[in-house]
């Protein structure tokens, strides 16, 4: 079976926004995976960085695109997955992530032995700490917050076996492409962050489950280039889309019983940022995340229309821990 799939076809996509030097080293260890070689589809969005295109260039299994303009994170990989008609799997990789030789082997390994999982997490270490965890996939938590598992936490010693998680961080991440494809992929309203733990959620609404291989590890930087997670930019799309993906997709009756919750969770993260000096930057956040419900929730019926997945194992696979960890928000380092 392992070798079997070994054999199919798998497109890594790759959405670069000034990351030249950072593409480079991600291309070269793509370059060295073992036994799978894989295509290469890369999107440089707008950032005016000549290089990328020459760096692109030395690298023959590499399909290189430009946009004219700045598509974000989640237009910019659904552009790219239009190009992979015919592929099997798809692989999104943050240029700011540098895969071990065997993260690509491992991934499609682990899809192999589990094929009852349709997308799969893998581990993300500190690219600065390799004693650190980035994180092991992401958890959704009951308020609608959401964080890398693990995320500032030393690597554990053991190599755990691999494990039934929320999401994967689109960082680094495996997808079966049909399921990718049937769900829409990224909502493009997000434009950044928050943007995979949304499609997570649809996946598994519509009866999908990831799978976090802990062994197929990738060194992350993260924040690479829009300023550290708590950055203004950080704050407005991640606490926007923080809210559009509760109300699309927290389901049936979890919707209305953890929206207390939820409406809390948002009070405090208002405080928070104001006291922080970002009163201005999570007000608009806010503003904006109520000003677009009602598309947000025209999106919800479809959503929910098509659900499969009992609201029980919704609950089942939500975290449910008193005290979110509030200081670890997952936002993606675009």
């Amino acid at each position: 079976m392992k070798g079997v799939l070994l054999k199919k076809n798998i497109a890594i996509l790759i959405v670069n926004w000034k990351s030249s030097a950072m593409l480079l080293r991600c291309l070269e260890c793509i370059a060295r995976q073992e036994s799978v070689k894989p295509d290469i589809f890369v999107l440089d969005n707008s950032s005016d960085d000549h290089l990328a295109e020459v760096y692109c260039n030395r690298f023959p299994a590499v399909q290189f695109y430009k946009s004219d303009r700045n598509l974000g994170f989640a237009a910019g990989n659904n552009l790219l997955f239009q190009k992979t008609e015919g592929y099997e799997w798809i692989a999104l990789v943050n240029p700011d992530a540098f895969l071990e030789p065997d993260w690509l082997s491992k991934m499609i390994s682990a899809a192999g032995t589990h094929p009852e999982f349709s997308f799969f997490a893998s581990r993300l270490t500190q690219s600065a700490n390799h004693e650190i965890l980035d994180g092991d996939g992401d958890t959704m938590h009951v308020s609608g917050l959401a964080w890398r598992k693990g995320n500032c936490r030393p690597i554990p010693n053991n190599v755990a076996e691999p494990r039934e998680i929320f999401s994967a961080c689109a960082a680094a991440a495996l997808y079966q492409r049909n399921i990718f494809e049937s769900v829409g992929g990224f909502d493009e309203d997000y434009f950044c962050y928050c943007e995979d733990v949304d499609l997570g959620f649809r996946m598994r609404l519509a009866g999908h489950r990831c799978l976090l291989v802990p062994d197929a590890v990738a060194y992350h930087v993260g924040a690479a280039t829009t300023g550290n997670r708590h950055s203004d930019f950080a704050v407005y799309h991640g606490h926007r889309n923080m809210v559009w993906t509760y109300v699309k997709n927290m389901p049936g009756m979890l919707f209305w019983l953890l929206l207390p919750a939820h409406i809390a969770v948002n009070i405090v993260t208002i405080v928070w940022f104001s006291l922080r000096g970002q009163a201005t930057v999570i007000l608009k956040a806010k503003w904006d995340a109520l000003c677009g419900i009602p598309g947000m929730w025209k999106k919800r019926h479809d959503i929910q229309r098509k659900r499969v997945t009992s609201v029980g194992e919704i609950w089942k696979i939500l975290d449910k821990s008193f005290f979110p960890r509030l200081s670890q928000f997952r936002w993606r380092s675009y």
